[in-house]
């Protein structure tokens, strides 16, 4: 619900597409006049006042639902809830969040829902993951993990300190079979160690020691970063997995996506948004391109238990090297067009447009060592309204 100030790199050049912007047009940003408004002070009152009122249909039973950062009314009717502010109204100053969690089973399910509108046919298709409490009895897979953290002027104040201690407690949750580096960006990149390194008592606590002395200072160079954190390579006998910490407070996220796509390799990417107001968007989209999530994090106290959460999923990824085969789909009508790893807490989603039905769909991963396999009819039931319109968006 915010548009903050953003970062701007470059140097000004001339355009005739001049915003009223308190920026000007870059060569890394050309429309900087036009994404950057003026902002009010606070003295200036409640600013940009905001009412908010869900109709939920989630469709199967919720374990968890609840709005972390505003107090909020729920009434429930069967498996469709109505959530509203509880005051009403509320200033635009921080993101607003709804999460639900539904009850899940001993083994990765799927589902999908159609709807036919004209000549095509939209489908939406989920794969759940199995309970929490039969990942944790799982063994753990040998990784690399790289942590990229943040420490521009932007992140002064509540998001260093929620970067810092975000970072402390995944340095604890490495294992011995596990290699990490840890990299911070402002102006300018800097690496702890010059390639990832073995987990043992010494490079632990020297990582634990740089964590307490980050300090926020400087500009936003993304860029560097991304560039240090990802190598371009593939290796098969390890997870590789980029940890990305910021509040993503910059407007040249499309040269940002161009190093991603060049640079990714077999990387996943897992961005964590710090502060009361990411740039969700820029985080969102690349963890999309990446196989990762993207995980938000708007205050100190929620450290703990994102982050621990967050962890668990990347020690034991449910499925990965997921594909699926789907009959009659046309082509580049399907999103995402590269599938993220399943991880238990939170679904894969597919949205695809078909030309026909009436097939069957195949799903297959890795389940560890082992080969996973799942098929679903795609015959039409009942017509879900809106998964045209989430297709569409």
């Amino acid at each position: 619900m915010v548009v903050a100030p953003r970062y701007i790199p470059g140097a000004p050049v001339a355009s005739e597409f001049v915003g009223t912007g308190f920026a000007p047009n870059t060569d890394q940003v050309p429309d900087a006049s036009q994404i950057t408004p003026p902002v009010l002070h606070p003295s200036k009152g409640l600013i940009n006042p905001v009412s908010i009122t869900i109709d939920l249909d989630a469709g199967f039973p919720l374990a968890q639902l609840e709005s972390p950062y505003h107090k909020t009314a729920m009434k429930q009717d069967g498996h469709r809830y109505n959530i509203s502010l509880d005051d009403g109204e509320t200033p635009a100053n921080r993101d607003f969040e709804l999460m639900w969690k539904p009850e899940v089973d001993n083994a990765p399910q799927a589902a999908v829902f159609t709807e036919t509108k004209k000549d095509k046919t939209y489908a939406l298709v989920m794969l759940m993951p199995p309970s929490a409490a039969l990942q944790a009895k799982a063994k753990p897979m040998p990784r690399e993990v790289i942590f990229v953290i943040d420490t521009s002027g932007s992140m002064e104040g509540m998001s260093i300190e929620q970067a810092r201690e975000s970072l402390a407690l995944a340095l604890r949750r490495l294992t011995p079979q596990d290699r990490f580096n840890v990299i911070q960006f402002n102006s300018y990149t800097s690496k702890l160690y010059p390639d990832a390194v073995p987990v043992n008592g010494r490079t632990l606590q020297q990582a634990q020691d740089y964590a307490k002395n980050l300090r926020a200072n400087g500009g936003t160079e993304i860029a560097g970063a991304l560039d240090a954190a990802l190598i371009g390579s593939d290796n098969p006998n390890v997870i590789r997995q980029v940890v990305f910490m910021t509040d993503g407070s910059v407007g040249n996220e499309e040269e940002l996506f161009g190093i991603i796509r060049k640079k990714l390799g077999d990387s996943r990417l897992f961005t964590i948004g710090i502060g009361a107001a990411p740039n969700s968007y820029f985080m969102t989209k690349a963890a999309e391109f990446s196989h990762g999530t993207f995980t938000y994090i708007g205050k100190v106290e929620e450290v703990s238990e994102k982050m621990s959460s967050l962890f668990r999923k990347l020690e034991n990824p449910v499925l990965t090297n997921i594909s699926i085969d789907l009959p009659g789909a046309i082509k580049g009508e399907r999103w995402p067009k590269q599938l993220p790893d399943l991880y238990a807490g939170e679904p894969v989603m597919l949205s695809a447009a078909l030309k026909d039905i009436g097939a069957e769909m195949t799903l297959t991963g890795n389940n560890g060592a082992a080969k996973w396999q799942t098929k679903l009819s795609l015959a039409i039931n009942k017509n879900e309204s809106g998964v045209g319109v989430l297709w569409a968006r």
